[in-house]
Parts: C-alpha cells; structure tokens; sequence
C-alpha cells in the first residue's frame, strides 16, 4: 500500500508544485507508516522527487498524452491507485487538478476533500483542514470512505527536502480512445518567464494600467522579482492580455506569498480569487477603492510614477545585496 500523488510537469519538467505536493505526502504517509508513489506523464525529471521524499515513480510516456486530458490523467491515476493498492490520493489545487480531482474520487468510490490547507488534524478518523466560502473561513472535513482524495491549496504547505531512495518504473496503463474524442488544437500560454502556477510572486494589473501598451512597466518589476504577470478580468475581456492570464474567483486562483495589485479596484469576485495570497500589495489612485481593505499594504498614488521607482529601488537593493 502507498500513498499516491501526481507529479504535474510542463513541457517534459515537473512544476514547482509538485514539490510541495511531495513535500506533504511524505509527512502525510509517515504519520500512515506507508510509502510515497508518484505519477509523471511524460516528464523527464521524475527523479528529483526523491528530494522530497518521494520513493517510487510510475513514469507514463505516451505521445497522446501531450496535452492534458482530463478523463485520461484521471484513469491512469484510477489504475495507478488500484496498482499501488493506494487508500490515500493527493493532488494538487492547480488548474488541471481541479479538474482531475473529482474525477478520480468518482472512479474510485473514494470521498473527497478540496481547498485542503494543512496536514491532517487525526488519521482516524481523517479530518483535514479546508478553506471555505472563498476563501473567508475555515472548516474541518472528515472524509469516512476507505479511499480518499486530497486537493491541495497551493503555497499552504511549502517544499521541504526529506531524502529517500527512489525507484522508477515504467507504467503503461490502458487509454480509453473515446477520452480522446476531443481534439486540443492549440494552448494558449501566457508571455510571462514566470507561469502563473509556479509564482510565489504576481504581479498583477487592472484598467487602471489604460492599455496594453503601458504592461512593459509590469513586465519590468516582475522579472526583476521574478514573478508572473497578471490581469483583472476587464482587462482580459478587453484583450489587452491573454485570458491564461486572468486571475480571480471566474478565473485562476492563485494563493502566492505576495500578491501586487496594480490599478485593480478590488471586485469582489477578484478579490476570493486571491484571497489565500499571504501578503497583498495594492497600488491604486483611488483611496476608496474596496482592494484596499483587504490590502496588507497600501499606496496611494499614481501607478505610473510609483512602479518605476518601485522597480529601481528593487534593482538597487539586488546590486547592493549580490
């Protein structure tokens, strides 16, 4: 028996996430006394899981899993969990494990738990922490099935290195043709270095910003903290960014460890999309805009004026510091 996980991966290399993800699974299947098994489609890295505890890897290669497809990532992690003889299923709060997730509870009779932000309380029973209504409270699930499924919120538990040795196997689980009966033909992908699902820091931007031309001075300050770029519903209605770049409760959540909100007014929809970020960081011209009461800092002042200097103070401190 083995506590099962995917290992997310992005153009053959796994994501940041899978980390932490391996990070929590390995606490989670020491208190369990059980071993740690991952799943990777067609990533090259899987063996830099054993960093983070992980002591087995089901490596899936196959060239029609190029593209995510939700109904077959959740029959392979089916048969994966049946193979290992798993009770415990962890994925992550990404985009695509969101999807995935109750799939696979589904096909696996197993109950489920999203939004999951801690270890769990008790194994028995198994009770876990979950963030609730958007984010604004908190409430403790105890799952009663034999197996169960964990959705992990991003950033909430962090990547710790826990060394073990790891072995990999080649898995060739069956794919049903009729999970491809939808053709993917093409990804958007955001401009940013940083992808928005790696990002401990977003840079995020509103209508405030007055067009697509001024997003150079966004892009400026997030390379120089290494973050990914952002945008306001609006703006990507707008088109002045792309809408793998929305960010809010109608779009990609994000729970990042600083979160800089540049001419956004603070809708309420936007503002549950980001809630779980730790520190909140809101530029704006307008005091009475409503982001500032949920802000951890606030400016007040023109965004044009302020984000360059922001961003040369940044530079000034990094050369100071390198």
């Amino acid at each position: 028996m083995s506590l099962l996980i995917y290992a997310e991966s992005a153009d053959g290399k796994l994501k940041k996430v899978a980390f932490e993800l391996a990070s929590y699974a390995k606490k989670v299947a020491d208190s369990l006394g059980t071993s740690v098994t991952a799943v990777t489609v067609n990533s090259s890295n899987g063996s830099e899981l054993s960093k983070y505890g992980v002591d087995k890897v089901l490596k899936v290669t196959n060239d029609k899993l190029a593209n995510f497809n939700a109904k077959a990532f959740a029959d392979i992690l089916k048969q994966a969990a049946q193979k290992e003889g798993s009770k415990v299923i962890v994925l992550s709060s990404t985009t695509d494990s969101l999807y995935l997730a109750p799939l696979v509870a589904v096909s696996l009779d197993a109950g489920l738990a999203t939004n999951v932000v801690g270890l769990p309380i008790t194994t028995s029973p198994f009770q876990v922490k979950r963030t609730a209504f958007s984010n604004k409270a908190y409430n403790i699930t105890e799952i009663a099935t034999d197996l169960k499924v964990l959705s992990i919120s991003k950033n909430s538990f962090g990547i710790l290195e826990n060394s073990s040795s790891l072995s990999e196997e080649d898995f060739a689980p069956s794919l049903n043709d009729a999970d491809f009966s939808v053709k993917v033909e093409s990804v958007e992908k955001s401009s940013g270095k940083v992808t928005i699902a790696d990002a401990d820091i977003v840079v995020s931007g509103g209508r405030g910003m007055k067009g697509p031309e001024n997003w150079g001075m966004l892009e400026e300050l997030a390379s120089v903290l290494g973050a990914a770029t952002a945008c306001s519903k609006p703006v990507s209605d707008l088109g002045w960014r792309p809408h793998s770049e929305h960010v809010g409760q109608t779009g990609k959540p994000v729970a990042t460890n600083l979160y800089i909100a540049i001419g956004i007014s603070g809708a309420i929809q936007h503002i549950a999309g980001i809630n779980s970020s730790k520190v909140k960081l809101v530029i704006n011209t307008d005091a009475e805009a409503p982001f500032f009461k949920v802000a951890d800092y606030g400016i007040v002042g023109d965004a044009f004026d302020i984000v360059p200097r922001l961003t040369q103070k940044i530079k000034e401190f990094k050369a100071q510091n390198s």
